[in-house]
């Protein structure tokens, strides 16, 4: 085999990019216009702390505007830089058109590691970043709509829709600007845990298909499956947790940044994660093999591998020694251009990030959906439902009083089919229906054309024809 060399993250994905293109019937201007990122802003603000004044660098990247608002997380991490965040907006843009969420994509991220930081300097920090980002309506309910990403969460979001309405104390919609906010803040329930949900739902449409799992040399279901997950943060948890307690998975690996734990008999996602939440890691916890080396146990024998924390943690350093037949991609860009094609030269069977990890963005778009209504989803049906079905309970009931049949119905039952949808069955509902649909359409590019090799390529083909689309019907 000859020598891959290992491409950058923003290189990864323009060369996934341009693998799909080539099969395509693009004008060249339109491909380009497609590929290039629109904009990027960077700033570098101060605010006085401890004494002195402390110099951060933040930035946003707007990849297109197809669609308007742009949609994309900020992440705060000490090594983020302009191409990461440009290379992730550009896969917020394919991923909003691969759900069809009508968003298009965009990234921003701060310079900056926030365990340095007690919570009011925090809040600081990010007011700050807030309004420099305001002010040029990089975070707007019509034009940019920020959300949470690696190493933000609902505490940061809040504090950005609260600096927004300061700013625009007349914006009857200043909720809308930003995503995955608290519930009494005007979030969404199921949206802290939509990203991990969303990769179980993936798994689980993959499953339906038996010819899909017979191309990873796989059989039967979710049930008994060995899962190593890289990374136990919000996505990597509620993924395990739910694949563990819901599909009956055996979560045999956990890697984390100080190490792996291993037992073939299946971890205890919960108790695990307990112990991460006292101790700050995986490092001593009893009841498992510690490895210090954690990358090594991505490389155990399993059935499904679920990266989900950082971009290029398989790469041509580690792929051929990845043993797991199915990979699917929680995280941005775990794997690497270069890996890509160790891992499809080998058959390893990959379920791409642009659609597994697009439950945070598809919750997030009913959660700025809700903002806009300024209404509950299920307030104005639930309990019309829930009367609906009981008068057929009653019916059926009074029938079989009156024939002398002697049936009823179980408690359990009835009190399943008589509960109306809430918010959190409606958004759960969506985030099922809209992965589905998605992984169906992929699927559908993958096995109608012989010169697709995999579901990355057909999840790339389907986003950039419907991005192109969009641009046409603006008369580019």
């Amino acid at each position: 085999m000859t020598e891959i060399t290992e491409p950058s993250f923003r290189e990864s994905v323009d060369l996934m990019f341009n693998r799909a293109v080539a099969l395509m019937d693009l004008s060249p201007g339109l491909e380009e216009k497609i590929r290039v990122c629109n904009s990027t802003y960077t700033v570098r603000f101060g605010v006085r702390l401890r004494g002195k004044v402390h110099t951060f660098t933040g930035y946003r990247s707007v990849h297109s505007e197809h669609m308007e608002p742009v949609k994309g997380g900020i992440r705060y991490a000490i090594n983020v830089h302009q191409d990461e965040v440009e290379a992730l907006s550009a896969l917020m843009t394919y991923k909003c058109a691969l759900v069809e969420v009508p968003f298009g994509g965009s990234k921003g991220g701060l310079r900056i590691d926030p365990r340095l930081y007690d919570e009011d300097e925090l809040e600081q920090i990010t007011r700050r970043f807030t309004f420099e980002l305001v002010k040029r309506d990089l975070i707007h309910p019509s034009q940019n709509v920020p959300a949470p990403d690696m190493g933000t969460g609902e505490r940061e979001m809040a504090w950005i829709a609260d600096q927004y309405g300061r700013m625009n104390t007349t914006d009857i919609n200043a909720r809308a600007c930003v995503t995955g906010k608290p519930l009494n803040a005007g979030g969404i329930q199921g949206r802290l845990e939509a990203t991990g949900r969303g990769v179980q739902y993936a798994l689980r449409e993959f499953f339906r298909h038996s010819d899909d799992v017979a191309k990873a040399g796989l059989s039967g279901g979710l049930d008994g499956k060995r899962i190593v997950v890289q990374g136990l943060g919000k996505v990597g948890y509620h993924a395990s947790s739910f694949l563990r307690g819901e599909d009956g998975a055996r979560i045999v690996g956990i890697v984390e940044h100080d190490g792996a734990l291993y037992d073939p008999a299946g971890l205890d996602v919960e108790a695990v994660h307990e112990w991460m939440s006292k101790h700050g890691g995986v490092s001593g916890y009893p009841d498992a093999t510690y490895t210090a080396n954690g990358a090594s146990v991505m490389e155990e024998a399993c059935d499904i591998l679920i990266p989900a924390a950082m971009e290029g943690v398989i790469n041509v350093n580690n792929a051929a020694r990845i043993q797991a037949p199915l990979i699917i991609e929680a995280a941005n860009g775990p794997i690497t251009a270069g890996a890509d094609e160790i891992l499809r030269e080998k058959g390893t069977l990959v379920i791409p990030d642009m659609y597994a990890n697009a439950g945070g963005v598809t919750v997030s778009y009913f959660e700025w959906v809700k903002n806009l209504t300024r209404i509950r989803f299920g307030r104005m049906r639930r309990r019309q439902e829930e009367a609906h079905h009981l008068l057929l309970i009653n019916e059926l009931e009074r029938l079989s009083e009156d024939q002398g049949l002697g049936w009823t119905l179980s408690p359990d039952f009835k009190q399943k089919y008589l509960q109306g949808a809430g918010e959190l069955e409606l958004v759960r509902s969506g985030l099922d229906d809209t992965m589905r649909i998605a992984y169906q359409s992929m699927r559908e590019v993958w096995h109608s054309r012989n010169d697709v090799p995999d579901l990355r390529t057909a999840a790339y083909m389907v986003s950039i024809d419907r991005v192109a689309a969009s641009y046409r019907a603006k008369g580019l």
